[in-house]
């Protein structure tokens, strides 16, 4: 008979100090996780829902709403992609500057995320480097919803490399020989074989760059071009309205990219568990 989860928990734990710990962990979530959060929630509750529809119906918050979560997911699907590609080239071959590229992989955690921002405008404005190619080729980069996705490509791309990378090293490659043997493809090999390892870590890399780049604000003004309806991501929003004093506005944008955000990665999240659960049953 299965024990029940109260069984478990009874039961004498390997680590020492599970009880302490378990504390300080719940502790440190509430003081800098749940109690903000609440506070935002309790707040947008006392503003009414006549008001609070007004505000979230409003064009203009709309507008940035679906920017800011299209954006962001365009680019952790982009980066989900070239993430996964980048991070087997970095297992499976040796070629020189591979310890260059793989330190370049962490650039976007270290690097400030304005600097990130006006380095990504300098090279892609009109008058840049790649900008003015484009623009004699007839089309913009920055300032343009197109300058979002690619500033959130660049913050993003770390998650993925990162969480596939260790995936794939453990990876036996005596699988991928086998199958070979059976007379499977190399291109059958990898979505049949390969993939479905990796899934998992693929997915949780997917979610941590969409989460990344749904919040993302200061590599995003300065390429933005921050034009209300067009180029405004909603985390600006929600800046201009509390420098205008609009604090009710402010929280109604906040409360509705939470729900939203946290939607999106529960659904990520069964997702991640369903391959997990299926990859344990093959």
């Amino acid at each position: 008979m299965a024990q029940t989860s109260l069984q478990r928990l009874r039961e004498p734990s390997v680590l020492p100090g599970f009880g302490l710990a378990l504390g300080f962990a719940v502790t440190a979530l509430c003081l800098i996780v749940l109690i903000p959060l609440a506070a935002l929630v309790l707040k947008a509750a006392s503003i009414g829902p006549a008001e609070f529809w007004a505000i979230a119906r409003d064009p203009r918050t709309i507008a940035a709403l679906k920017l800011s979560f299209g954006a962001a997911f365009i680019a952790a699907a982009v980066n989900a992609v070239f993430g996964l590609l980048l991070a087997w080239v970095l297992v499976r071959y040796d070629f020189p500057g591979k310890r260059l590229i793989d330190a370049a992989v962490d650039l976007p955690f270290a690097l400030p995320t304005a600097v990130a921002g006006i380095a990504l405008t300098t090279i892609y404005a009109p008058n840049g480097w790649i900008g003015s190619l484009a623009r004699d080729l007839g089309f913009k980069i920055a300032y343009t919803p197109s300058g979002i996705v690619l500033a959130l490509i660049f913050v993003g791309l770390p998650f993925v490399v990162r969480a596939v990378q260790p995936v794939l090293e453990e990876v036996d490659r005596d699988i991928e020989e086998a199958s070979a043997l059976l007379g499977a493809s190399r291109t059958r090999t990898v979505f049949r074989v390969i993939l479905p390892h990796v899934y998992p870590a693929l997915l949780a890399g997917f979610a941590m760059a969409l989460a990344r780049g749904i919040g993302e604000y200061g590599s995003v003004i300065f390429i933005a071009g921050n034009i209300p309806r067009v180029s405004e991501i909603a985390p600006l929003l929600i800046v201009i309205k509390l420098e205008e004093f609009d604090y009710q506005g402010a929280t109604v944008v906040a409360v509705l990219m939470l729900v939203i955000a946290f939607l999106l990665l529960l659904i990520i999240n069964q997702l991640q568990a369903w391959s997990r659960k299926r990859l344990g049953n093959v």
